[in-house]
């Protein structure tokens, strides 16, 4: 029970730091769609100047632990992203 608590807990921290929620829904003309959290987590482990005007969102603080769930994030919207970048309307909207 413990065990499952702690998961639970640490999910949610990597969530709220995500580099792929981050980058969702930054809106930055012209910043990566296609595996944009992964991207972005590389960016700043490899010392990437000003990734707020790169990608529209800032870098988490241990992009190198959320790299792994980012690309897996990434992995997952893979069709959505592509099809945003062909420009294909997918009628997808948040919220109520």
């Amino acid at each position: 029970m413990l065990g499952r608590a702690l998961l639970s807990l640490l999910t949610l921290t990597l969530l709220g730091g995500c580099a792929t929620v981050r980058t969702l829904d930054a809106a930055k003309p012209g910043a990566p769609i296609i595996y944009s959290g992964t991207r972005l987590d590389w960016f700043s482990l490899h010392g990437g100047c000003c990734p707020l005007e790169r990608f529209g969102a800032e870098a988490p603080r241990y992009a190198a632990l959320d790299l792994p769930a980012s690309a897996v994030l990434d992995t997952l919207l893979l069709p959505f992203a592509v099809a945003t970048e062909l420009g294909v309307g997918l009628g997808v909207r948040g919220g109520l």
